[in-house]
């Protein structure tokens, strides 16, 4: 049995990846786990975010029309915290960061999580 992937996309989010795609080339997220916008999933061009020890490739998104996968990367302190959990990256209406590439959208991504593996009560 397939284990469930680590992040995946909603449908809304997966359409606003095609459309920055197009209009910016290849993209990468990655996840800091900052206060405020740190908290949310950042959108850049590829490579133009410096990964480095410090972080954790946690996903390679594949999204239909987009012929590269996204990386999907987040701080390894925040991946410690968060490495029980599923990830799941959503968009919703508003204002994000101005460094991530949806900002003049006028939506943010957004993670919405669910726990994995984790076991029944044992009854004790």
């Amino acid at each position: 049995m397939d284990a469930p992937p680590r992040v995946e996309l909603t449908p809304a989010a997966a359409d606003l990846v095609r459309r920055l795609r197009e209009a910016h080339g290849p993209l990468m997220f990655h996840q800091s786990g900052g206060c405020c916008d740190g908290s949310a999933p950042m959108c850049y061009p590829d490579g133009e975010f410096r990964t480095g020890a410090s972080d954790v490739l946690l996903a390679e998104l594949r999204v239909d029309g987009v012929d590269e996968p996204v990386g999907f990367w987040m701080s390894r302190n925040q991946y410690e915290v968060w490495s029980h959990t599923r990830l799941i990256v959503d968009v919703v209406p508003g204002r994000g960061s101005g460094f991530s590439l949806e900002a003049p959208e006028g939506v943010r991504f957004l993670i919405r999580s669910r726990v994995v593996g984790a076991e029944p009560p044992s009854g004790r």
